[in-house]
């Protein structure tokens, strides 16, 4: 009997791999970092064939780990599927006859195109682009990007329009490798953040194939989250397994995190901080600039949600780490925040590549304010950490703005193990926050989905059942210190917007 899923979460800044056992717990895990490129000034890129092998070897580490840790090998015949979840709206495009980028990937935070789609929305396009797609307009999604690499890549767009080339996001590339190139598919939830699909039909929508100059030869399939996306190729693994399940990475914390129910919401902290609440059946279009977008989609129906998102999170925590180097690694936070006290001034606007939701200010940069003379290290570190609480914050604000009630907010990621951090949060939103017994969410979604098509477990309700609470925090600080310091942020990002 096949005993194990492999997840595979391919993220901004590494590459993992998780095997679980039929009770979903963790028995191996790889994982590999990769370089992060900065060729121009807003510009972020990866080398996808980097990404690719970090991710095989990601995969092989897992798979070699447990069986250390089991006492026993493991092959390919003991796994039952892979599900896979990703960075959303990098862009890939590659050479269909070799499987070769043609150029790096452009990552989601590059913010090359931001004046394409300033024009744009001068242009008047941005109503029928948020009907048609939940999302406004904005370099951060994938259509741009692409658009961007068939215009300046030599001869790309006429290798395009011959069908020469394939584009997709990370997902879909990931899928062509180790399917051995028979396999050009995505999931809706991919999809819907390429700024290229309808989510009302679920179709690739023509006016906007039209609006950014995209040939549909490049696309490829969309389908459910939990679908039959073929088999990788037996020389990866020494057999054929079975590829089974696709999902966004923020969808997929979601989705493990086990938000099936509207009005269930999750944080995850991860390079950036993205805040999805469930809206069921029902497209919540935002009047605070929230998004609009698919949870997941099963058996041909979609479930949307709203979503904030946040581009620097873990990521300002890096650029402390590794930019400033002001801390050997992200877990000596923790004790400098301790170490600072409740009633800090300092303000650390992480606007390193422009700010989101709900500003989607693309030409905002970073900057530090409230400095005095005794501000040491401890205060900056401390204002790294609390720019993700006020970051969250500006989401549930507009959240709550749009009508809905936020009473309990569960969270994942990397930052969601800093109890500090989860005990700040709670103060600074003024709700409950609820962090699970397993913090790897995303990759247990992905693991879910392929668990569900593999026909593994039976239903909603029987994951939702798994579902435990480790630790929760509510607001222990008076209303007065949580208007005082959060009137301080607002203060600090108004001095830091490129408008204000």
């Amino acid at each position: 009997m096949k005993k194990y899923i492999l997840a595979i979460d391919q993220g901004t800044t590494s590459s993992r791999a998780l095997l679980f056992d039929a009770s979903f717990q963790i028995v191996g895990v790889g994982q590999h970092e990769f370089v992060q490129h900065f060729p121009n000034n807003g510009w972020v890129e990866h080398d996808a064939e980097e990404l690719w092998e970090s991710t095989l070897k990601s995969c092989h580490d897992a798979i070699d780990a447990a069986g250390k840790n089991l006492g026993s090998s493991i092959s390919a015949q003991d796994i039952a599927g892979i599900g896979i979840t990703n960075q959303r709206e990098t862009t890939v495009v590659w050479d269909r006859l070799t499987g070769k980028p043609i150029a790096n990937a452009i990552v989601w935070q590059d913010r090359r195109t931001a004046e394409y789609c300033d024009g744009l929305r001068r242009a008047g396009h941005e109503p029928m682009v948020q009907e048609a797609t939940g999302l406004l307009i904005d370099s951060y999604f994938s259509a741009s990007k692409l658009r961007w690499l068939l215009d300046n890549v030599p001869n790309a767009r006429t290798r395009a329009e011959a069908g020469e080339l394939a584009f997709g996001t990370i997902d879909s590339f990931l899928l062509w490798r180790l399917s051995g190139g028979k396999s050009h598919c995505t999931d809706a939830t991919n999809a819907s953040r390429t700024q290229l699909f309808n989510i009302i039909s679920q179709e690739w929508d023509e006016r906007l194939l039209t609006l950014f100059g995209i040939p549909d030869s490049l696309l490829p399939q969309v389908k459910d989250c939990a679908s039959d996306f073929g088999t990788t190729d037996p020389a990866l693994f020494g057999a054929r397994i079975p590829i089974a399940g696709m999902i966004g990475d923020q969808q997929a914390a979601a989705f493990g995190q086990c938000c099936f129910d509207a009005g269930m919401a999750k944080s995850t902290y991860g390079t950036g901080c993205f805040l999805l609440m469930n809206t069921g059946a029902n497209i919540v279009r935002s009047e605070h600039r929230l998004l609009s977008t698919v949870a997941y989609r099963l058996n041909g129906v979609a479930t949307y949600a709203v979503e904030g998102s946040i581009f620097m999170a873990g990521a300002t925590m890096q650029w402390i780490r590794d930019g400033l180097k002001l801390i050997d690694d992200a877990a000596a936070s923790e004790a400098l925040a301790i170490e600072t006290g409740d009633e800090l001034s300092v303000y650390l606007v992480p606007a390193f590549t422009g700010l989101g939701a709900p500003y989607w200010d693309a030409e905002a940069r970073g900057a530090l304010y409230g400095l005095t003379r005794d501000t040491g290290i401890k205060e900056v570190v401390t204002a790294g950490l609390l720019s993700v609480c006020y970051q969250t914050r500006d989401l549930v604000e507009a959240i709550r703005g749009d009508g809905a009630t936020l009473e309990n907010l569960r969270v994942d990621g990397g930052m969601a193990n800093n109890d500090w951090v989860m005990q700040k949060l709670a103060d600074v939103l003024g709700c409950t926050v609820q962090r699970p017994t397993l913090v790897e969410t995303t990759a247990l979604g992905a693991a879910y989905m392929a668990c569900l098509q593999l026909g593994l477990v039976e239903s909603l309700d029987a994951l939702a059942a798994r579902w435990q609470l480790d630790s929760s925090w509510q607001q222990v600080q008076s209303e007065d210190w949580r208007v005082r310091h959060y009137t301080g942020w607002l203060e600090a990002v108004d001095r830091t917007r490129s408008s204000g």
